[in-house]
């Protein structure tokens, strides 16, 4: 039985614990930040005239830390404009020059000082900082206890969406199934528990609000593609169609589009719900997830032929500003039934793309379309559009490489865990004379060392063709004339381009790298692990090497030098400190 306590804290305290890296936050049932700047400002307004706010409730874990359970985006927009991250409603700018706190973690890098002329004055710094709190904290709480708070007190929150409002502190498969989609195809993919510092990087900003967060709504292909709008985006619509489509698929029925029908979905104890999670667990979460993405990415992959196109200008034959999360779930059952459930793939890319145009003159798009029946007729009538244009497979490549959507959330995330992803544009040089770049090659092998030595349970992964500095990719579209795919802060390139230049064939490209790997120095088993795991991905036709890196039970090597990773550096590790710290990553603990 968990122990509440009071225990009031007042801003500079709870700044504290969050530069200790002492809040954070467990994706399983907190939502993104998703407060306007407005609501930022009002916040603040209160606090600086010592008007009385919502009490936060945390829950007490191991080595002094705190989960957050309620006052998320509270407690985010007091530590954001603390470090300056926007001004009050009067204009003025936070003084880190009067905290010392918050102006040594900027001098440490942590955050950028972004303070105008107009702060504010010492005193009103010191009045904000000693502003008190009133926050509860649960200690001893089960995870399931800590669950059902968290389900009950946003249950009754009129700002959740309906979608927020099913996930809120909900466990099972099927919710679990849907969060982690949900955030592969957002690109949004992270650790399940962020310190409360970390949260911009997995929140997403609204073309309209710059709040400066990582996840850019125009980038990701719900709203790219105009599925849904950005806003709808921010509250979780793309993890409620996402719950329609993975229904239909796993139980073996379509569903009804309809409130009633997911909420019993995910209300525990309804037939409806244990049909759907038994149906999952025979049918497998990481199966049905590479499945929808498979298919998902093929259909984008559609869009890019001959002149790339918004699957929204496509389908629709009147030029439209309306979301279509509807059509776009009977659009991926379809191809789903052909690809997976018949075993075909697509022999012709700009057929299909041409096969699906003004789509919604010949499918009933209107509101009573969401009964089973009035569903299966569009489906049926997609697949019969689009099947003309596939050939029969066996799927083996379906699932042995990764999709085009895992390329995105992969290349997301390495903006965020800098020790586990590396990105190289490629292996010629950009100066006048075109050269292989042997050193780097040489770096890229050290890498794959360095991140196998992040510890026994780290992954990582290594990929090749991606430019994250904007003079490369300059440089790179006059001598090559590529176009690149921007992901997030990063800008995709392709090998593609190298190996026409080097006149080889793409698979003599991707040998010379299993080669580098085969004839380099790194230990085993980790060589003969990774050259089992590279692969080479079409990318949207501009081609990538992605090299993955499985755990490693023990140290590894290249020759007799050990390396380690230091953010996204690697580093040889010279002194007896550096190399006793990273052996003692692999020390098993005694029975």
């Amino acid at each position: 039985m968990a122990e509440l306590i009071s225990q009031p804290m007042v801003i500079q305290s709870l700044y504290g614990l969050y530069s200790e890296g002492k809040l954070s936050v467990n994706r399983r049932y907190q939502r993104k930040l998703v407060w306007t700047l407005e609501e930022k400002q009002r916040l603040i307004e209160s606090v600086l005239k010592r008007y009385p706010i919502p009490a936060v409730l945390l829950a007490e874990r191991e080595n002094g830390r705190y989960e957050i359970i309620d006052g998320l985006q509270r407690l985010s927009a007091i530590m954001s404009f603390v470090e300056t991250a926007f001004e009050d409603l009067e204009g003025r700018w936070f003084g880190i020059d009067h905290f010392t706190t918050a102006k040594d973690r900027a001098q440490a890098g942590k955050f950028e000082s972004n303070a105008g002329e107009l702060q504010l004055s010492s005193g009103e710094v010191g009045r904000f900082l000693d502003y008190t709190f009133s926050v509860s904290v649960m200690r001893g709480a089960s995870e399931e206890e800590v669950d059902d708070v968290f389900g009950r007190i946003n249950t009754y929150g009129h700002q959740l969406s309906e979608q927020e409002r099913r996930q809120a502190g909900v466990q099972g498969s099927f919710a679990d199934c849907v969060r982690e989609l949900g955030c592969e195809l957002r690109g949004d993919v992270s650790r399940d528990i962020l310190d409360l510092s970390e949260m911009p990087e997995i929140s997403i900003d609204l073309p309209k609000t710059k709040h400066g967060y990582e996840v850019r709504a125009d980038q990701v292909f719900w709203v790219e593609h105009g599925i849904l709008r950005s806003t709808e985006l921010r509250d979780s619509m793309d993890e409620q169609c996402i719950a329609d489509i993975l229904a239909c698929i796993v139980g073996g029925q379509l569903v009804p589009r309809s409130k009633e029908a997911l909420d019993r979905i995910y209300e525990p104890g309804d037939n409806e719900n244990s049909r759907i999670s038994n149906a999952l667990s025979v049918y497998g979460h990481d199966m049905v997830s590479d499945e929808i993405k498979y298919c998902i990415g093929e259909i984008l992959r559609c869009t890019q032929e001959g002149q790339a196109q918004k699957l929204r200008n496509i389908i629709f034959s009147k030029k439209t500003t309306n979301s279509f999360a509807a059509l776009f779930t009977t659009i991926v059952i379809a191809f789903y039934e052909v690809i997976v459930l018949e075993k075909k793939r697509i022999s012709s890319y700009a057929s299909i793309k041409a096969a699906i145009s003004k789509l919604d003159t010949r499918i009933d798009t209107g509101r009573g379309s969401t009964s089973v029946t009035e569903r299966r007729k569009n489906i049926d009538a997609v697949k019969g559009l689009i099947r003309p244009h596939f050939v029969d497979s066996d799927l083996k490549d379906v699932y042995s490489n990764h999709s085009s959507l895992d390329i995105d959330a992969l290349i997301r995330r390495s903006e965020i865990e800098l020790p586990n992803y590396e990105l190289k544009q490629g292996l010629l040089s950009l100066g006048a004379e075109r050269r292989v770049d042997q050193q780097l090659m040489t770096r890229v092998v050290r890498t794959i060392c360095g991140i196998a030595n992040n510890g026994p349970t780290e992954s990582g992964t290594i990929i090749i063709g991606v430019a994250d500095k904007d003079a490369d990719v300059r440089r790179i579209q006059l001598l090559d004339g590529v176009a690149p795919r921007e992901v997030g802060g990063r800008k995709v390139v392709g090998i593609r381009r190298e190996a026409t230049f080097l006149k080889e064939s793409v698979e003599q490209y991707f040998a010379r790298w299993k080669n580098e790997i085969r004839n380099s120095e790194l230990s085993s088993p980790l060589k003969e692990q990774v050259l089992s795991l590279i692969t080479f991905h079409d990318y949207f036709g501009l081609g990538l090497l992605v090299i993955s890196v499985p755990p490693q039970e023990n140290l590894s090597y290249v020759g007799s030098d050990i390396y380690i990773r230091s953010g996204d550096d690697t580093e040889l590790a010279k002194d007896g400190v550096a190399i006793a710290s990273v052996v003692a990553r692999f020390v098993k603990p005694a029975p």
